[in-house]
């Protein structure tokens, strides 16, 4: 059962577009070898504003995702990319429609 989740919101520096975008390709394949991340989802919010929101079945999974590669490389990356460091929100899923 998925009940938490985190969301991730960044915003690409000016020219880092589609350096961003190819980011987030990458980091899906990295999502789709992580048991513990039961959904992810790249999203596109303004021209230059992206965001991540991904979800687990408990705190393990979440915290396995948080020490994993794809945050590893978020954070290394993103003095080129971002011009901020990502804002990370926890979130606590009250209800999910999966179908």
């Amino acid at each position: 059962m998925i009940k938490l989740a985190l969301f991730a919101r960044f915003e690409a520096k000016p020219g880092k577009e589609k350096d961003v975008e190819n980011f987030l390709k990458k980091a899906l394949e990295l999502a789709n070898q992580e048991p513990t991340t039961l959904m992810w989802f790249c999203l596109k919010l303004e021209s230059r504003v992206y965001g991540v929101f991904d979800c687990f079945a408990d705190e393990h999974g979440r915290q396995t995702h948080l020490t994993g590669p794809i945050a590893k490389a978020l954070m290394e990356n993103a003095p080129d990319l971002f011009v901020a460091p990502p804002s990370i929100e926890k979130i606590e899923l009250i209800g999910v429609k999966m179908k």
